[in-house]
């Protein structure tokens, strides 16, 4: 088990967390800093203050330096030309990640954002880093954003995928991308909070048997519908504040894809125990 550096820990997870406004004071507290030009076109000191925020003001849900760097290798190895995150939030994880895409010689880094507030902050960091030439922002629902892009010819395959968003939308939105053939065998998942808080009903998918997730798609009837309970009330309930539908898309997925699943253990910001579940997709089976 790795071990976490307790000083460069992020200030405690409060109750209400995020959505209360700490975002745009993030902004101002970046774009406040009296080195701003240094920081300019630099994507590690934008995430350097994004950190300094983390500790000395309010907790951020970020990925952090610890599970960050597992995902970084990753990417390093993979050396995806098009990768996609669900979930950017205040755009720590867009930004570290567009950077190693970018030095693994990829080409376009998704990020797709529920919220357009989140969606804006993203943006106005990721041109502070100068990344915009690789990331792109798409705002919407994960799933609305997914058939989107498809829909359009902008995303046909994706390379490495991760996930970090509504968490009862993990397994959904991977059904879904296996559905349209954006998951294929070559395909790599990293999902983050797989520990902290957890998300059973992810982790049982990618590390099923074809047999079984047969077996499942043949009792929903076709319909692969599984709003899973087992995520928490909390994190079903996530957006309950805004009066926005948690509804998931019932996509059958594609059954036959085998996953390679590891999980690979590291810590939250805080210091608090987390893991990255690493799938690969290494083939698939004839129906």
């Amino acid at each position: 088990m790795p071990s976490f550096d307790q000083s460069k820990a992020y200030a405690s997870q409060e109750e209400v967390f995020f959505d209360d406004g700490r975002e745009v004071e993030l902004l101002h507290f970046v774009y406040g800093k009296p080195d701003l030009e240094q920081i300019r076109g630099s994507p590690s000191k934008v995430l350097q203050a994004i950190d300094d925020f983390g500790r000395t003001k309010k907790y951020l849900m970020n990925v952090g330096e610890d599970k960050g760097k597992i995902v970084t290798d990753l990417i390093a190895e993979v050396k995806p030309q098009t990768m996609v995150e669900l979930g950017g939030y205040i755009g720590y994880s867009c930004i570290l990640f567009g950077d190693a895409v970018r030095k693994a010689g990829g080409k376009r880094y998704y990020s797709l954002e529920r919220n357009p507030e989140f969606g804006a902050v993203i943006a106005s960091l990721v041109d502070l880093a100068g990344l915009s030439d690789v990331v792109k922002v798409a705002i919407g629902s994960s799933d609305y954003s997914i058939k989107r892009l498809h829909e359009a010819g902008e995303l046909k395959h994706i390379d490495l995928m991760f996930l970090d968003h509504y968490k009862p939308a993990y397994r959904p939105d991977l059904k879904l991308c296996e559905e349209l053939k954006l998951v294929t065998p070559g395909s790599v998942l990293a999902a983050d909070n797989v520990i902290t808080p957890g998300n059973p009903p992810y982790l049982e998918y990618v590390r099923a048997s074809v047999e079984q997730k047969r077996k499942w798609l043949e009792q929903s009837n076709g319909t692969g519908a599984d709003p899973d309970a087992r995520v928490g009330q909390k994190h079903i309930n996530q957006y309950a504040k805004r009066g926005e539908s948690t509804a998931l898309n019932t996509s059958p997925g594609n059954p036959n894809l085998v996953y390679e699943s590891k999980l690979n253990h590291s810590f939250e910001p805080t210091g608090d125990p987390d893991a990255i579940e690493v799938s690969r997709c290494t083939g698939e089976e004839s129906g």
